[in-house]
């Protein structure tokens, strides 16, 4: 661990900006002090030497808020990362479950946009076609996925996502 290194936690971030908000205020008090030509010893403090600490804590201290959003930076990238594989991965899990169920391309963009939870009016606007034939396809692709309506279709997939079974790909037993 290096010397400017804190913890990646609540505590060395509070830490930092206490550290940072002390020294501003040293800074305002000097600022006020030097304003009102109050002398720069008083007593057995030493203005320039404490202003001199000061600094260097808050160099200290923007180093270390440096390399703490450098991190976080970091740690985002890898989190949008992840989702990004996440996303391509549930993508793959409804397509190959679809074609498991032996969808024809048509079922197949309905399932999708069902899955995303479009109604079957704004379905049959999308793909430019009857409610009732957006309706015999929903039964068809429930009659082949083995569910019985929308939501059991939609739970296989939460399912899926919740146990991670994304690199087994889709079960074509369909128990839910």
């Amino acid at each position: 661990m290096n010397y400017f290194d804190f913890p990646d936690n609540r505590k060395g971030i509070r830490a930092l900006f206490i550290a940072q908000t002390l020294c501003v205020l040293f800074f305002i008090g000097d600022a006020i002090r030097e304003f009102t030509n109050v002398p720069e010893k008083i007593g057995f403090i030493n203005f320039e030497v404490f202003e001199f600490v000061i600094v260097i804590v808050m160099v200290i201290s923007m180093i270390a808020t440096g390399r703490q959003l450098v991190n976080l930076r970091a740690e985002s990238g890898q989190l949008k990362e992840k989702l990004r594989a996440a996303s391509g991965e549930f993508n793959a899990v409804l397509h190959q479950s679809f074609q498991e169920w032996g969808l024809t391309s048509s079922e197949s963009d309905v399932a999708l946009l069902a899955v995303k939870g479009l109604g079957i009016s704004e379905i049959s606007v999308m793909r430019e076609t009857k409610e009732g034939t957006i309706k015999a396809q929903l039964n068809a692709i429930y009659k082949k996925a083995n569910v019985s309506g929308r939501p059991q279709l939609i739970s296989f997939f939460v399912e899926e996502l919740m146990t991670g079974n994304f690199a087994d790909g889709a079960k074509s037993s369909n128990t839910i």
